[in-house]
């Protein structure tokens, strides 16, 4: 008989921690997973799934203005918050429920409570101890809101999703995926939105010349960018808030919304009874297997501070559970992860950056589209589509694929595929394109702008 009740234990039931529930289960393994707060993690509760449905009806109202261009007139009524977010709420218990199955069908253990790593192999739930020959921390981040005078008046990414009603003005403080993402977002739903970003532009890391074009369609749409500023206090005026930047300026509006990063979940986890080290950046060290520096101790996802990604934490999952109960051993390959933003209009990326790519590889081409779609020819919307592709001049391979336009994710995800296969620009360039797409700009730009 075994000295352990499970041999793998997941403290935390997000995309990361499930995938490796259930593929562990189905090798053989007797597995258990802890839960305190709701299935599915951020991605299906307070992040990407939720996120994505308000993205799709931020963008009904230039929609609807659109459509005159093709001869339909409708009166645009304001939106409906309630009904929004009720549906959106429906929509994510209907998911909790499916993943709740989805434990339950693979023979996984539930265990509803916070856990806790009390000794060695031995987690805690509400007063219950387990003990398992393996633990997966998955826990996943939790927003940050910087210490500032009355930060307690600002709400973060996890409360956006469940207001009573939407304001009339916003306030968006941040520069990264969720602060662009909302600014977009609660613009189209009919708020005055202004984003605040302490650089000179948002989206850090993604490609120059794509951030500069959203930032300027965001500004078209009149959505106001304060770029090389901050909040330094925010005070409570009635119904609204006044903040006081840096810059001197004051800023009245009726919601703020940090979005400034987000930490591991790592209090109240009982680290100190155990042999794990953090990282300098305060993420959970572990090496290249997913091993923590505690060899019973595995850990992935956000809390181990890489791409914070749902489909990387699935990868890593799934990586995982492969590597312990069914002796596949092969790592985990992090290179040309796609990723897309679903600001208004949408930015998608596979891939190195301009910028990164002429670090790595020196002698680059840069091929580059910019149009009006099609459609906008009618509707009369001046936004511009931007496509970019990054070329390795030494082996023609196709290094890096940037669009800013509606639908970028879809098109990059298919072109992650042919990039991450390793295809060249004469692939490219030998491909027909389909006619009449945006898509088909990718495989019909011949000359480098640089």
């Amino acid at each position: 008989m075994s000295d352990f009740d499970y041999d793998l234990l997941v403290i935390g039931a997000g995309s990361g921690g499930v995938r490796a529930a259930r593929m562990s289960a189905g090798f053989g393994a007797r597995v258990a997973v802890a839960e305190s707060r709701y299935l599915g993690g951020t991605c299906v509760n307070v992040g990407c799934v939720p996120k994505k449905l308000f993205s799709y009806a931020a963008h009904y109202g230039e929609e609807f203005n659109d459509a005159r261009g093709f001869g339909w007139d409708a009166e645009l009524k304001p939106l409906d918050w309630p009904r929004l977010r009720d549906n959106k709420t429906r929509e994510i218990e209907r998911l909790n429920g499916i993943y709740g199955r989805l434990l339950d069908n693979a023979g996984v253990t539930l265990i509803n409570g916070h856990a806790k790593i009390v000794a060695a192999n031995t987690v805690e739930v509400d007063g219950q101890q387990y003990r398992a020959e393996r633990i997966l921390i998955a826990v996943g981040g939790w927003p940050f809101i910087p210490d500032i005078p009355g930060k307690e008046h600002a709400i973060s990414s996890n409360e956006i999703f469940y207001l009573e009603s939407l304001p009339k003005r916003a306030v968006i403080v941040g520069g990264g995926y969720i602060a662009t993402e909302f600014s977009g977002i609660l613009h189209g739903l009919g708020v005055q939105v202004e984003q605040v970003y302490r650089r000179d532009l948002f989206l850090r890391g993604f490609d120059g010349e794509l951030r500069r074009q959203l930032a300027e369609e965001m500004t078209q749409r009149g959505i106001v960018l304060r770029f090389n500023d901050n909040v330094s206090k925010i005070e409570k005026q009635g119904d609204s808030y006044t903040l006081a930047m840096d810059s001197g300026d004051t800023v009245e509006t009726d919601l703020v919304m940090y979005a400034t990063g987000r930490r591991p979940l790592l209090e109240g986890l009982g680290l100190e009874h155990t042999q794990v080290e953090l990282n300098e950046q305060g993420f959970i060290a572990v090496d290249d297997t997913l091993q923590t520096t505690d060899p019973s101790i595995y850990a992935l996802g956000d809390v181990i501070g890489g791409m914070e990604l749902t489909p990387v934490a699935l990868a890593e999952g799934m990586n995982l559970a492969r590597r312990l109960y069914n002796n596949q051993a092969e790592a985990l390959d992090y290179s040309f992860i796609p990723t897309a933003i679903f600001s208004q209009p949408n930015l998608a990326t596979v891939g190195y950056s301009e910028e990164d790519a002429r670090e790595k590889y020196g002698d680059i081409a840069v091929f580059t589209s910019k149009f009006t779609h099609l459609k906008h020819t009618l509707s009369g919307n001046p936004t511009k589509t931007l496509l970019k592709l990054i070329v390795d001049k030494a082996t023609d391979r196709v290094v890096g694929a940037h669009m800013l336009g509606d639908e970028a994710g879809e098109i990059i995800q298919g072109l992650a595929v042919a990039i991450k296969a390793g295809a060249k620009k004469a692939d490219f360039d030998q491909t027909i394109g389909i006619h009449p797409t945006v898509a088909e700009e990718f495989v019909t730009m011949r000359e480098a702008v640089r």
